[in-house]
C-alpha cells in the first residue's frame, strides 16, 4: 500500500508526480485503498506474435509488408478469415470491424472480437529488441535485463507487494517471466514459479498414516501464536509475522481441500466452459481456471501464465493464426467465466468487476514472409488490455504505414516518440493507485489509456 515515505521519495527524486502523470497524492491513496479487493491475470505469447493477423491489420502488400495469404497462412480453422483478392490469384482476408465499434482487427482475434467494449488496444509499441528473454523482460518489468541479469521486478511482483503481502498466495507464475528484484520488497511476495498448477495441489497434499488434519491443525497454532509473540519482542517483527501467516496459510489450504480442485482433472471438471479440447491452448485453459478457482477463493492476487509456440520462422508459420485465435478466444471464455463468478469479498459484484487482465509478447513477427515461409523477430509490438480501469473499445498507439515499425504517437517527458512497454506497465500499476517511481526507472503514465 501506497505510504507517506512513498510520496516524500517520490516528490523529493526523479521526474515528480506532475512529470509523471500521476494523479495528486491524496488520490492516488484513495485509488489506492479502493484496490484492495482487485485480482489481476498476466498472459504472455510466449515466442514473439504476428501483430498484421490481429491487433494491427494488414491485408495489402505495401511496402515491405507480404500479409498472410492463402498460399502462406493455413487459413482452413480460421472462423473469422474471409477472402479478399490480393495479387496473383491469391487470397487475403477481409479486416474484422466488430459492429458498433471503432475497432480493426485480423482474423487471428476470433471470437474475442465479439466483446470490443472490453477490450483496450496497445500498438506501435517500441521494444528496441529482437531477443526473446530481453523482450519478455521488457514486456513485463519494463527494463531490459543488465549483464543478461533481470534489472526490475515484474508487474505482477510489483502489484503483490502493494496488495497482496496478506494473500495465501501472493502470486503464482505458470512458465511466465516473473522476477523479484529490489531490497525494499516483502519477501512474502516472491513469485511462486511451477511448471503446471499441479504442483500446488502436489505440495499440499498430505499422507494420514502417522497424523491427521486435527492433530497438524493443533501444532500449526501452536507455531502460528508463537511466531506471534516472539514478533511482539522482535527488532524485526514482519518477519516473524510472516512465518505466522505462512503456518496459517497452510493450515487454510489443508482445510480447504485444495489438493482436489487444483489438479488438471479437478480444475477442468470446475470450469468445463474454458474449454479443454482446443489443439493449442489446453494447458493454458488450465491455467485459465486456476485463475477463475484461485481469485473466487481469495487465495491469489495475481496468477501469471504463458501461452507458448508463437516463434514461428518456417513452415509452422501457417499454425500462428490458429495459435492466436485460440488464445483470444481463451481470453474471451475467462472473461465471460469471471462475469458468472461472485466476488468472494464485495457482495453482488462479479468477478470481472475487479479483475484485471493484461497480454504481452516479447514482440512481433516480421512483415515480410521469409524464404522458409515463416516470419523471424522484429521490434514492434502490440498488447490488450482487458480491465474496468481503462478505456474499452479504444485503440491506442500507431505504426507507419509500409514498414509497421513504431510511430510517434504523443509528446512525452523527453520528446516526441512511440509508446513502450515501460509506459504501458507505469499505467496499468498507477491505475490501482500504486507509484510505478517505486519499482520502475522509466515509463510515463498514459492518461488517455485510463477511464478516468
Amino acid at each position: 500500500m501506497t505510504t507517506r515515505r512513498t510520496f516524500l521519495k517520490v516528490l523529493s527524486g526523479g521526474l515528480g508526480l506532475a512529470a509523471v502523470g500521476l494523479p495528486s497524492r491524496q488520490s492516488l491513496a484513495d485509488v489506492a485503498k479502493a484496490s484492495e479487493t482487485e485480482f489481476f491475470v498476466f498472459i504472455i505469447a510466449a515466442g514473439g506474435w504476428d501483430v498484421t493477423l490481429w491487433a494491427d491489420p494488414r491485408n495489402e502488400a505495401k511496402g515491405i509488408v507480404h500479409p498472410a495469404s492463402t498460399t502462406n497462412t493455413d487459413t482452413s480453422q480460421l472462423r473469422r478469415w474471409v477472402d479478399a483478392p490480393l495479387v496473383d490469384g491469391e487470397k487475403s482476408f477481409q479486416l474484422v470491424r466488430p459492429a458498433g465499434s471503432n475497432l480493426v482487427f485480423g482474423p487471428g482475434i476470433g471470437d474475442l472480437a465479439d466483446m470490443p467494449d472490453r477490450l483496450t488496444v496497445i500498438n506501435g509499441l517500441a521494444m528496441n529488441t529482437v531477443a526473446h528473454p530481453d523482450g519478455q523482460l521488457f514486456s513485463t518489468t519494463g527494463r531490459h535485463p543488465q549483464g543478461g541479469r533481470v534489472a526490475a521486478s515484474s508487474i505482477d511482483t510489483m502489484l503483490s507487494n502493494e496488495l497482496g503481502r496478506d494473500q495465501l498466495l501472493p502470486t503464482v507464475s505458470v512458465r511466465f517471466p516473473s522476477a523479484y528484484v529490489g531490497a525494499d520488497l516483502d519477501r512474502r511476495v516472491v513469485p511462486l514459479a511451477i511448471d503446471d498448477v499441479g504442483s500446488i495441489a502436489r505440495t499440499v497434499t498430505r499422507a494420514q498414516q502417522y497424523d491427521a488434519n486435527p492433530e497438524r491443525d493443533l501444532v500449526t497454532a501452536m507455531l502460528s501464536e508463537e511466531a506471534r509473540d516472539l514478533a511482539k519482542r522482535s527488532t524485526y517483527p514482519d518477519v516473524l509475522d510472516g512465518l505466522a501467516l505462512q503456518y496459517e496459510g497452510v493450515r487454510h489450504m489443508l482445510d480447504s481441500h485444495l489438493q482436489d480442485v487444483f489438479t488438471t482433472g479437478g480444475l477442468q471438471k470446475a470450469h468445463p466452459e474454458l474449454n479443454y479440447t482446443r489443439r493449442f491452448t489446453r494447458g493454458a485453459a488450465v491455467n485459465a481456471a486456476f485463475a477463475v478457482e484461485s481469485i473466487k477463493r481469495n487465495l491469489v492476487r495475481c496468477v501469471s501464465f504463458a501461452v507458448g509456440g508463437f516463434d514461428t520462422h518456417g513452415n509452422n508459420y501457417r499454425t500462428q493464426a490458429q495459435l492466436q485465435q485460440e488464445t483470444f478466444e481463451l481470453v474471451a471464455l475467462l472473461v465471460k467465466s469471471l462475469d458468472r463468478t461472485p466476488h468472494p469479498l464485495v457482495q453482488g459484484h462479479k468477478l470481472s468487476e475487479h479483475t484485471h487482465i493484461l497480454v504481452v509478447s516479447d514482440f512481433c513477427r516480421t512483415p515480410q514472409v521469409n524464404l522458409a515461409l515463416g516470419r523471424d523477430h522484429y521490434p514492434n509490438n502490440s498488447a490488450l488490455v482487458v480491465s474496468p480501469r481503462f478505456r474499452s473499445n479504444f485503440v491506442f498507439g500507431k505504426t507507419d504505414l509500409e514498414q509497421l515499425l513504431p510511430a510517434p504517437v504523443k509528446k512525452f517527458a523527453d520528446g516526441e516518440r512511440a509508446i513502450a512497454p515501460p509506459d504501458l506497465l507505469a499505467t496499468f500499476v498507477s491505475a490501482f493507485g500504486v507509484d510505478p517511481r517505486k519499482y520502475m526507472r522509466d515509463g510515463e503514465v498514459v492518461k488517455e489509456l485510463l477511464r478516468l
